[in-house]
C-alpha cells in the first residue's frame, strides 16, 4: 500500500490548516452566502506566476477559459466536502472557467496517503475522468484514506498497479513539498482556500459569492468592481 515513512515525512512539512471561519482582516468585503465577511488577502504577481508553474494542480475547467479560480483543499476537511458540491455546480455550469484543484493535505496521514493516490490519478486520467474520480472519493462518508482512493479509482477502472508505483514515487513526494511550502508562503492556513485574480480566500464562501467573484473578474479584472 502506500508508504508510511514517506508520507510522514511529508505530512511534518504541512502547514495546519483549519476550518471555514474566520482567521484574520479581510482585505476585501467578500461575503459567504450567510453573510460573514470572508478572510482575504492580497496574493503578488510573482506568486500568482509561480502558481501557474507548481505541478501537480489538475485543471477540470474550460483550460483555455477566461478566468482562473484555484482550489486548496484537504480531502478530510469536512468544509473541503461541502464545498465540492458547489464547485462541481460551478465547473458543470460555466464552461468558460478555468478550474484548478490543488491538493494541499494538511490535516492527517490519511489526508496524505489520499493526495499521493489523487496525483497518481491525476497522471493517468484524463482531467472529466479525474473530476469523476474526485467525485467518488467525496461520495462516501467517513475518513478517506489511501485505500479509499484507491478503491474510487478502481471503480473507474484506473490500474491499481500504476497508481500504487506513481504514488510512492520521490515526485509525488517533492510535488507535495511544493504545495505546502506554496501554501505557507501566500498564508493558506485554512482549508479550502480559494486563489482568483491575486487574491486568497479562506474558507468556502458558498456557490453563489465564488459565481460573484467570477463574474467580477469578467466585468472589471478584479474580485470585486
Amino acid at each position: 500500500m502506500i508508504a508510511r515513512a514517506i508520507v510522514l515525512l511529508a505530512l511534518l512539512l504541512l502547514s495546519p490548516a483549519g476550518h471555514a471561519q474566520q482567521f484574520g482582516p479581510a482585505m476585501l468585503p467578500i461575503r459567504a452566502d450567510d453573510g460573514d465577511l470572508m478572510t482575504n488577502h492580497a496574493v503578488t504577481a510573482e506568486q500568482m506566476a509561480k502558481l501557474e508553474r507548481l505541478p501537480g494542480k489538475v485543471s477540470v475547467g474550460n483550460p483555455k477559459g477566461d478566468v482562473s479560480l484555484f482550489q486548496f483543499y484537504d480531502l478530510n476537511c469536512p468544509f473541503c466536502r461541502e464545498a465540492a458540491r458547489d464547485v462541481d455546480e460551478l465547473v458543470r455550469t460555466d464552461r468558460a472557467l478555468r478550474l484548478i484543484f490543488v491538493p494541499y493535505p494538511t490535516l492527517s496521514v490519511q489526508s496524505v496517503e489520499g493526495a499521493r493516490v489523487e496525483l497518481a490519478v491525476r497522471e493517468l486520467a484524463t482531467p472529466r475522468k479525474f473530476l469523476e474520480f474526485h467525485r467518488k472519493i467525496y461520495a462516501g462518508r467517513g475518513l478517506i484514506d489511501g485505500a479509499r482512493a484507491l478503491a474510487a479509482a478502481q471503480e473507474l477502472n484506473i490500474d491499481q498497479r500504476k497508481i500504487i508505483e506513481i504514488a510512492n514515487a520521490p515526485r509525488i513526494t517533492e510535488t507535495m513539498k511544493e504545495h505546502a511550502l506554496f501554501g505557507t508562503a501566500i498564508k493558506l492556513i485554512a482549508t479550502p482556500a480559494y486563489v482568483i485574480q491575486g487574491v486568497a480566500v479562506l474558507g468556502h464562501p458558498g456557490l453563489e459569492p465564488l459565481r460573484g467573484m467570477v463574474r467580477s473578474v469578467r466585468t472589471c479584472k478584479a474580485v470585486m468592481c
